[in-house]
């Protein structure tokens, strides 16, 4: 019996088509960091003060000093207050200097912003100062959240409908709520949208990786996961040259909406997941994909190979007298199995838990870099495409360094690496700005590539029948990761360390973890949770089977002697 892998190398395991399917999954990465940069770019306590226009109804012809001196209270350290303002009074503009304004309020109509970085923010635009700071957070959390619950309904709706109709499903959120976002009115209205930007990114992030990995064969099967994170990297450093250049939230939104109106004109033209097809039971859609494939990678599959592809029901298995033909092993439980019977496995069981707090501590650590970025000391632009920059090397030496040392090597030297790197942050002195971002970057780096590795392992830890699932409720831990990573940063407010400590430490322990699980590398995706499974069981098998083989012919040899 022939296995998928076979009739994919006979396919063409990694040319014109898979290029051409990498290329347009991958290339809604570049555009995917736009999405924050309404979250990133915004100045945490930008310079203000209440809007106080009510006394030029008694005098016109006040200066702007004279109108704040009047109307705007002053701190103990004799700078103006950025919150309070002294009650409006119905009196002329003698009455208020002779007398003074003493009681004071909350700004009643809003603040006035000056000697901003930016033209427009969301902080400016919505008014997130003084009482209504909390507001941040929850901007922070609504995207994390939107990835979440994208990742739980893309997740098993794929399983279902296919790779191809959930991506589809995804992009079109996108761009809708894109549009929606950048149009907000108010506060609210941008919640909903982001949440339902990032619902839709959740969906997509998933289901792009796994489609791309499907049609590309074991030895370069990296390239789904390291190629969406380098196109993602070319996007940050974009993405610092845009907001740098236009400084108006809005405007951003606009130009990702943008972007995404031309991934909706072809996203309708990718193909499904032949795997997956085949999966379901359906046959002839997986035939005529499979020829278009070798048709575009001018490749011939051999009719003895493709004809004889056949459907295992429950009872029986339909050969059409074509049993001395190789044939095409789809597994007949495939369909059946559920997630539970995951954890009827306790090897898979252990996997799947390193795996689910491998996305939390990467995803959480990933957020938190980027949420501290403001406070490293250098410039913001610079330091965001010092991010960008940096990443793109990594992910190219990624997808070498993952075929050469193997899955589990790196993914245990990145967790390791990176919560090191995040932990000696806390050893810099203050005043030393480089030192600390040159950490930072190397911490993020080696989260970045840890992303990839992650992105791997559940391809190939994992079966067909269950992948879709797993990948979702690794997923729903990683964004339970970034959501709390705007709260963790809270507490900066009260110990300056213990965020740094509390995500470096995590991923430490997730390096140490790493140890339990298997290398993967050049091995078929597995269909069943059996053939998982055994897969793992047999690799450690096989090295017992040589070991003993080697201390019997050691002992062969010394009898002889």
């Amino acid at each position: 019996m022939a296995d998928f892998g076979e009739l994919l190398r006979s396919v063409g395991d990694f040319g014109i088509f898979q290029h051409l399917l990498l290329v347009a999954l991958c290339s809604p990465a570049f555009v995917q960091s736009f999405s924050t940069a309404s979250i990133i770019f915004i100045e945490e306590d930008p310079k203000r003060h209440c809007n106080t226009d009510w006394i030029l109804g008694a005098d016109p012809n006040l200066t702007s000093e004279e109108q704040l001196n009047l109307t705007v209270p002053r701190e103990q350290d004799g700078s103006l207050s950025r919150c309070r303002m002294f009650v409006p009074v119905d009196w002329n503009i003698s009455e208020i200097r002779e007398r003074g304004l003493n009681e004071t309020t909350e700004c009643v109509s809003g603040w006035l912003y000056h000697s901003s970085l930016y033209t427009s923010t969301i902080v400016t635009d919505f008014d997130l100062v003084c009482s209504n700071t909390g507001l941040r957070a929850a901007v922070q959390t609504a995207l994390m959240v939107g990835i979440l619950l994208g990742a739980v309904t893309f997740g098993p709706m794929s399983n279902s409908i296919g790779r191809r109709r959930a991506i589809q499903i995804a992009v079109v959120f996108i761009a809708t709520f894109s549009v929606l976002t950048a149009l907000s009115p108010n506060i609210y209205v941008y919640l909903v949208s982001l949440l339902m930007v990032g619902f839709g990114g959740g969906g997509y992030q998933i289901n792009s990786i796994i489609l791309s990995a499907e049609w590309i064969g074991a030895p370069k099967r990296s390239r789904a996961a390291c190629g969406s994170s380098l196109i993602d990297a070319v996007g940050q450093c974009a993405l610092a040259g845009v907001v740098y250049l236009v400084r108006d939230w809005r405007l951003t939104q606009l130009i990702t909406a943008s972007a995404y109106a031309v991934v909706l004109i072809y996203i309708w033209f990718i193909p499904e997941s032949a795997r997956w097809l085949l999966n379901r039971g359906r046959t002839e859609e997986a035939k005529k994909l499979l020829v278009k494939a070798a048709t575009i990678n001018k490749r011939t599959i051999p009719p003895s190979l493709l004809d004889t592809v056949r459907w295992c029901e429950m009872v029986r298995c339909e050969r059409d007298n074509a049993s001395h033909l190789p044939q095409i092993q789809v597994k007949e439980t495939a369909t059946r199995e559920s997630l539970m019977a995951l954890f009827r496995s306790p090897l898979l069981t252990r996997f799947f838990a390193i795996i689910l707090l491998a996305s939390f501590s990467m995803q959480q650590s990933f957020f938190m870099l980027y949420l501290l970025m403001p406070t490293l000391g250098l410039n913001v632009f610079l330091t965001q495409f010092i991010f960008g920059a940096s990443e793109i090397p990594v992910h190219v030496l990624c997808m070498w360094l993952v075929e050469f040392f193997g899955r589990k090597a790196l993914f245990i030297g990145a967790y390791l690496v990176g919560g090191c790197a995040s932990l000696l942050m806390l050893a810099v002195p203050a005043g030393y700005p480089i030192a600390v971002t040159v950490l930072a970057v190397i911490g993020r780096l080696t989260i970045v590539c840890s992303i990839s590795l992650w992105n791997i392992y559940i391809q190939e830890l994992f079966p067909t029948s269950v992948r879709q699932s797993v990948a979702g409720l690794g997923a729903i831990a990683g964004r339970l990761g970034s959501i709390t990573s705007p709260l963790l940063n809270l507490l900066r407010t009260y110990q300056w360390f213990v965020p740094t400590t509390v995500f470096g430490s995590l991923c430490v322990i997730t390096g140490a973890l790493g140890f339990l699980l298997p290398e993967t590398r050049n091995k078929e995706l597995p269909e069943t949770i059996l053939e998982a499974e055994s897969a793992r069981l047999d690799c450690r098998m096989s090295s017992n089977r040589n070991v003993i083989s080697i201390k019997r012919k050691t002992q062969m040899d010394s009898t002889r002697l």
